[in-house]
């Protein structure tokens, strides 16, 4: 569209110019006049045509029509010049980022004082004015002046010869709106802001003189450039034939938010095939929320009370950095000045912030040093012994795009042979080149940094200060140190230019978590014994199962169904399962080598182990009926996998930790398994709390506990891991006098494997025993002893009313549970 407005017809006319006036009428017919309908030029077109003599505004009969409400303007107008190195025109501006230079190329430089006739012309940045001897109206050729088209009218210039009359177009009658502008996130991007790099496309090209690595920062210090300078009524000044400005600025669109979100685009390259070219192009996903390093700086300066600072020679882009402490101005601003690789001086009374460039360095020839005691007007050079420089270096920092992952980046030299790294952590987002260009400056500046001077200038030179640069028999210094004497004894290390330029880079990486929508959890709440001993010993735990996995699982509690809390986190799956096979009663204590257990899991993995690594607690393994407090525990050597998520385990050890005092004859098929291994996870419960309800929700961290998504629990949990374990080697022993001598071996939950010594810890406060006397179903009588013996004598039988057969149960008691699991033996009449 934007060629086919330049095609002439007869007698000098412009036919789709014509066609666009018709379609605009067309369209105030469909649409009416509450809609604002305008074309959108492009900045090269919309202000004439131009070729050999002929100047014509051929696009005026469009803008002056009455069903045209504004110019639009595609503006993707050059505003620098910029080129590598110190030696090109615009080099006395020292940076391409700096705002002011990026400013006065707006309404200045190419396209308004001067132009290129040819890419020779470019190369040499030989610049030709642009004037117009005949009448007087540069402002006719510059395409950038966006005022001057405004506010005049317009002649158009056949054959060279100023038309009598005007075009139709009336000064100041229409607001101006950008309807695309932008910039590159590509080096140089300002020279050229049309450019864009797509390899699947004919068009695709960099900026002019652009070494096309990515550049973040150039993009949004145009942008800042072109809001600070169209924002100011100077260069926007009011129209006085309709309300506002002459630059549309609340219509005017920056080019380009993309609806696809970041970072999944452009990381899900399986769906979206352009996702390559997002680290170069337009777009401001993923970069709205930048902020110059130069805003942050004084921000942090400004919240502690000093305000006398400046920043314009600072440049830099932060996209995230966490001060989690509260702490000085100065704690606060030093990761920046590392990561960021800026120096802070003072001038007349202003804290100066400034890059470190190793540019714009100042000439000292060797007459122009002073003679001071130890100098004697002589420039000395030192080098620091190799042993003192970090030959390697590693810098951990926030992924700027990822889900805010820490990444590591890590530089050495070639020929690095120490194995020490020098670590630092920084709490700054950072791409991944970022991360990496970091700690290559690092490692360059230590190793040039090795050569320090020492050296003094007369009074004459005051100018030259802590920070500055300067320059002796072709090498540069950086000066770090100043003393004020009869003259300035100035103490520097030598800089390099080149150690703060990128290296060569490969293309960005972006990792993007997929998202996962919020569904409930398998929870399962397990009051078990003490398994390690490192455990609290009245705290129950929990093993949570999804799939997908939400990322971490929450655990709120409360004593009653409101004002619930944060409990737990619970950050990894549990393997959780059920049982497709019965599993009958065996003995504790020996491998129980009868059929397999048929186990199927909702997620994850089971493995084989050795005999020895089970004897040391390998492939532990609870079965439960599903309520909290009925667990025993076992343990498995093979793990056979029969189905998907399915599994036969067989030699197994039972009833471990105690457990073999709740073992039923048989858990029957259905019964809840859960491995044991660093997943599950204790939940904090007050000592107090023990035995009572209270009110549990679980569910994925990312939603509230009144999500629906949310599951509800009322558990009570006695602390299993206070139950002591049952008793063994019950013996009931017969005496001639008709009386029943009882005996029997205390086991121990802590600490019990220690085979060096000759007696198991007691692991209670105190040594004692209920002793039980049953008949069928009904307990008779209950003695306590403390002694692991007793003695049943007839009269007590006689008193208990026992005639025929009976039962004696026996469990140790704890002072803070109770008495543990019973264990039995009959005694015949």
């Amino acid at each position: 569209m934007r060629s086919l407005t330049q095609i002439r017809g007869v007698s000098d006319s412009f036919p789709a110019v014509e066609a666009l006036r018709e379609l605009a009428d067309d369209v105030r017919l469909i649409l009416g006049p509450q809609t604002k309908i305008g074309y959108a030029a492009d900045w090269s077109e919309y202000f004439g045509y131009h070729t050999g003599s002929d100047v014509y505004f051929h696009l005026d009969p469009l803008w002056a029509n009455e069903n045209i409400d504004f110019v639009g303007i595609d503006n993707y107008m050059p505003v620098s010049d910029w080129r590598d190195g110190e030696a090109h025109l615009d080099a006395s501006w020292g940076s391409i980022y700096n705002g002011e230079y990026l400013r006065s190329n707006i309404t200045g430089g190419e396209g308004f004082d001067w132009y290129y006739d040819s890419l020779e012309g470019a190369q040499a940045q030989r610049r030709i004015p642009i004037t117009d001897g005949a009448y007087e109206e540069p402002w006719v050729f510059r395409y950038k002046d966006v005022k001057s088209w405004w506010s005049n009218l317009h002649f158009d210039r056949p054959g060279g010869l100023r038309s009598t009359n005007p075009t139709d177009w009336i000064p100041g009658s229409k607001p101006i709106r950008f309807t695309e502008y932008g910039c590159p996130a590509i080096d140089k991007g300002t020279n050229e802001p049309n450019k864009f790099v797509d390899v699947k496309s004919s068009e695709s090209a960099i900026p002019k003189f652009s070494n096309g690595r990515r550049d973040d920062l150039i993009q949004m210090q145009y942008l800042l450039a072109m809001s600070e300078f169209w924002s100011d009524t100077a260069n926007n000044p009011v129209s006085t034939s309709y309300v506002g400005q002459m630059i549309d600025l609340d219509h005017s669109f920056v080019w380009a938010w993309d609806a696809r979100p970041f970072p999944e685009f452009p990381s899900d390259s399986d769906v979206w095939s352009d996702g390559d070219n997002y680290s170069r192009g337009h777009w401001l996903n993923g970069r709205a929320t930048n902020q110059p390093l130069g805003a942050v700086v004084k921000e942090i300066c400004s919240q502690s009370g000093v305000d006398e600072v400046s920043t314009s020679t600072l440049f830099g882009l932060v996209r995230g950095y966490v001060q989690s402490d509260i702490t000085t101005a100065r704690s606060s601003l030093q990761p920046l000045m590392m990561t960021y690789g800026f120096d802070v001086v003072e001038r007349d009374g202003r804290l100066l912030f400034r890059n470190r460039d190793g540019k714009g360095a100042v000439g000292i020839e060797a007459d122009e040093l002073a003679v001071v005691d130890d100098l004697d007007g002589a420039f000395e050079t030192t080098r620091a012994p190799e042993a003192e420089t970090s030959g390697q270096v590693r810098l951990s920092f926030v992924d700027a795009q990822s889900s805010y992952e820490i990444r590591s980046a890590e530089a050495r030299f070639p020929d690095e042979e120490a194995r020490g790294v020098s670590q630092t952590d920084v709490s700054i987002a950072l791409t991944r080149s970022e991360g990496r260009a970091t700690v290559e400056r690092w490692l360059s500046e230590a190793r040039i940094a090795r050569d320090g001077a020492r050296f003094s200038l007369p009074k004459s030179r005051l100018e030259v200060g802590a920070g500055d640069v300067v320059e002796y028999e072709g090498r540069r210094y950086r000066v770090d140190r100043v003393e004020q004497a009869e003259a300035q004894i100035l103490d520097a290390v030598r800089i390099e230019p080149g150690a703060y330029l990128s290296s060569e880079t490969a293309a960005e990486t972006f990792t993007a978590t997929s998202y996962l929508p919020p569904v409930p959890v398998l929870s399962v709440f397990m009051d078990l014994p003490l398994l390690t001993g490192e455990e609290v010993p009245h705290a129950p735990h929990i093993a949570v199962a999804a799939s997908p996995w939400p990322g971490s699982v929450a655990v709120w509690s409360s004593s009653e169904d409101s004002g619930y809390e944060l409990n737990k986190l619970v950050a990894v799956p549990s393997i959780v399962g059920v049982t497709e096979s019965p599993l009958s009663a065996a003995r504790p204590g020996v491998w129980d080598r009868g059929g397999p257990l048929r186990v199927k899991l909702t997620e994850g993995a089971l493995s084989s182990s050795t005999m020895v690594s089970v004897l040391n607690g390998a492939n532990a393994m609870a079965i439960g009926d599903g309520s909290s407090g009925r667990w025993e525990i076992i343990q498995f050597v093979n793990a056979e996998v029969v189905a998907p998520d399915t599994y036969e385990l067989s030699l197994r050890l039972r009833g471990q930790q105690g457990t073999d005092g709740i073992m039923p004859p048989v858990w029957p098929l259905g019964s809840t398994v859960v491995l044991l291994d660093s997943s599950l996870t204790q939940i904090d419960l007050s000592p107090n709390a023990r035995g009572l309800a209270r009110y549990y929700r679980v569910g994925p961290s990312s939603v509230g506990y009144d999500d629906p998504n949310v599951t509800l629990f009322v558990e009570a949990f006695d602390g299993i891991g206070l139950r002591p374990f049952p008793v063994s080697h019950i013996r009931a022993i017969p005496a001639e006098n008709g009386d029943i001598i009882l005996n029997w071996k205390r086991r121990t939950r802590i600490d019990g494997d220690n085979w060096q010594a000759l007696e198991v810890p007691l692991g209670e406060e105190f040594e004692g025993y209920v002793v039980r006397v049953v008949q069928g179903s009904i307990v008779l009588s209950e003695y306590s002893s403390a002694l692991q013996s007793l003695t049943y004598t007839s009269s007590l039988r006689a008193q208990d009313g026992v005639s025929g057969g009976f039962s004696i149960e026996i469990a140790q008691v704890s002072a803070r549970f109770g008495p543990g699991p019973f264990r039995r033996i009959d005694i015949a009449a």
